[in-house]
């Protein structure tokens, strides 16, 4: 197929991927993918449970989800990265690292792998026939050598206290580990009873980040704890509770 043809799914894929809440027949096997460096490869399942045959296309990216599968710049490839897969049938995506300069080998980097499912085109055609892409990515943690540490002690041995911000208060985190860490929910819990939901995002090794509080007034030198869920390796959620410093 003409590098124009992909190019159109892929700008429909990115279209249906932020706006709409449907599923594609083509299954995942996992949320997200760990990369130890000692490995040769590593692999994702992907099955169809659709009824009819799916054409995926597979690629990596570093972060850009409008990037173009040609334009990604990635020590990455996958195998195979085009592949027509029956109903009811699994096919084995491979990773395979391909080093180059500038990656950290004191840290955990992230990258993204983009799955790109086509449905088939109806066998009667019709003039108003539409055929959407549906796309999915998953985050790809590769990891160095001998890090120190682990992810699950990243996760546990962050560090949360309040600061001021430009809007008010937010609640800083401080991860001093070679790892990220996903969150699923934070929450602050005070000592005079009152709670508040944060808005996190993933925090980078090595990194510290500002996450707002909302309605969030009189709470310098407050004292509480952070309740939050951060998730594995395997995609699972973990709870965690810790006292917030001063």
């Amino acid at each position: 197929m003409s590098r124009r043809f992909w190019s159109f799914l892929f700008f429909c894929s990115a279209i249906l991927f932020q706006s709409l809440g449907v599923q594609a027949n083509v299954v995942v096997g996992g949320t997200r993918v760990v990369y130890p460096a000692k490995e040769r490869e590593v692999s994702v399942r992907l099955t169809n449970q659709g009824a009819q045959p799916a054409l995926v296309q597979a690629w990596i990216d570093a972060g850009n989800p409008d990037g173009k599968p040609d334009d990604a710049d990635v020590p990455f490839i996958v195998m195979p990265p085009m592949v027509r897969i029956d109903p009811g049938k699994g096919q084995a995506l491979r990773l395979a690292y391909t080093p180059q300069p500038g990656i950290p080998k004191d840290r955990e980097s992230v990258f993204w792998l983009n799955i790109l499912d086509v449905p088939p085109l109806p066998s009667v055609q019709t003039t108003n026939h539409m055929q959407l892409a549906f796309r999915s990515r998953l985050k790809v943690f590769f990891r160095p050598l001998e890090l120190p540490g682990s992810a699950i002690d990243t996760a546990e041995q962050l560090h949360w206290r309040l600061v001021k911000s430009a809007t008010g208060m937010a609640l800083q985190v401080r991860n001093d580990g070679a790892f990220h860490v996903s969150f699923n929910t934070v929450l602050l819990k005070l000592r005079d009873g009152r709670s508040f939901k944060v808005h996190s995002r993933m925090l980078a090794p090595r990194s510290t980040a500002d996450f707002a509080l909302e309605q969030a007034q009189g709470l310098s030198g407050a004292e509480g704890r952070v309740v939050y869920e951060w998730i594995n390796d395997y995609g699972a959620t973990v709870l965690q509770e810790t006292r917030l410093a001063p």
